[in-house]
């Protein structure tokens, strides 16, 4: 990481989401960012605190008039979130008082930061890797446990740990391979060429199992893609009405309700589900159920895990077996659950 620690103009955003609430946070960076919050600030003199330290007082305007009461939290230069001089202002949350304040800042000289800026400085002044900078994206748009737990380890450096151990492994390799071509005509070996056979060797495996894991980290990153198909009134909708613990879906006896796939998010263990409801499957020469059937196959095509729902309270037919074992043949490695419904009024024990 890089030692230099660069100061950029000042910049400021609310850090916390926006909406009512007990306090809110304000972040300004940059070069004397402190010197710009002791212009509003009326209280103690913040250029002459300590790094790390709180301070009691209020924000006020150009006139004198008093915006807010604040706790003020100091961060010296390096040793602060982006590298700069940090101020980090705890206000009262409601929208107007918050806005107020920040209003107040920037009236200062100091600039909105765009989306994503404090992040960018610190990720420029060293303070954090490309994939630390990645991991604080995925930590705040995080939708289940095992989603924050991964982006903490990455937020911890783990595999920028794995990919310096194999740029390096990599630099020696190439390293001794040049070597050996410069001085090819001499009768000297610089390498063990089994050694660097077996190096090359377990660095590709090593690089290829860290690879094998980006499918199951885009399913903690994203939610697994879960589609429920069948044939209508199979149960599909009250299934994610049910999962999901609301009337998400509507259910009717009448087949060919749902001519839309409908999502909706449900954790379990841990991990993000992505329910998909689908139109029911069947040929129909109405013009929006057929569309809803045809989106049905999309959502099928795309999906990370299909649930085909079979009506119990109708006998199997020729026709529903070859279907399920078309859709089985079509998912390959994607997961292929068969789940019967309407198990009280089973009419069919033959699978």
């Amino acid at each position: 990481m890089n030692s230099e620690i660069h100061q950029k103009p000042p910049i400021a955003a609310i850090a916390t989401p926006v909406g009512e609430g007990g306090i809110a946070v304000i972040r300004i960076s940059g070069m004397n960012a402190i010197s710009k919050v002791s212009e509003i600030f009326k209280g103690k003199d913040l250029s002459k605190q300590d790094s790390h330290t709180v301070h009691f007082g209020k924000i006020v305007d150009k006139k004198g008039f008093p915006v807010d009461e604040v706790l003020v939290t100091l961060f010296h230069s390096p040793k602060s979130y982006t590298g700069e001089e940090t101020v980090e202002i705890s206000c009262h949350g409601g929208v107007l008082v918050t806005q107020k304040v920040l209003e107040t800042i920037l009236a200062t000289g100091v600039k909105a930061a765009e989306a994503g800026e404090f992040t960018q400085r610190a990720f420029l002044n060293g303070k954090l890797d490309l994939d630390q900078a990645e991991a604080v994206a995925d930590l705040i748009h995080a939708k289940s446990l095992k989603a924050v737990d991964a982006a903490h380890q990455q937020l911890e450096g783990r595999l920028g740990e794995h990919i310096k151990q194999f740029r390096q492994q990599i630099i020696d390799a190439t390293a001794m391979i040049e070597l050996e071509l410069d001085f090819i005509e001499e009768d000297v070996e610089f390498a063990n060429k089994e050694q660097l056979q077996k190096l090359l060797e377990d660095l590709d495996t090593e690089i290829r199992s860290l690879l094998e894991t980006y499918e199951a980290g885009r399913l903690v990153k994203d939610g697994v893609k879960t589609v429920i198909i069948g044939r209508p009134n199979a149960g599909k909708s009250t299934l994610l009405n049910t999962l999901v613990g609301s009337d998400r879906a509507i259910v009717t006896e009448i087949a060919g309700t749902t001519r839309d796939t409908i999502d909706a998010d449900w954790s379990y263990d841990g991990l993000l589900f992505k329910l998909i409801d689908t139109a029911g499957l069947r040929k129909t020469d109405d013009v929006v159920e057929a569309e809803g059937v045809r989106r049905s196959q999309k959502a099928f095509e795309q999906a990370d895990l299909v649930m085909y729902l079979k009506d119990l309270s109708h006998p199997f037919n020729e026709e529903e077996r070859v279907e399920i074992a078309h859709f089985q043949k079509r998912s390959g490695d994607t997961p292929f659950i068969l789940i019967g419904t309407k198990a009280d009024a089973e009419a069919d024990m033959e699978w």
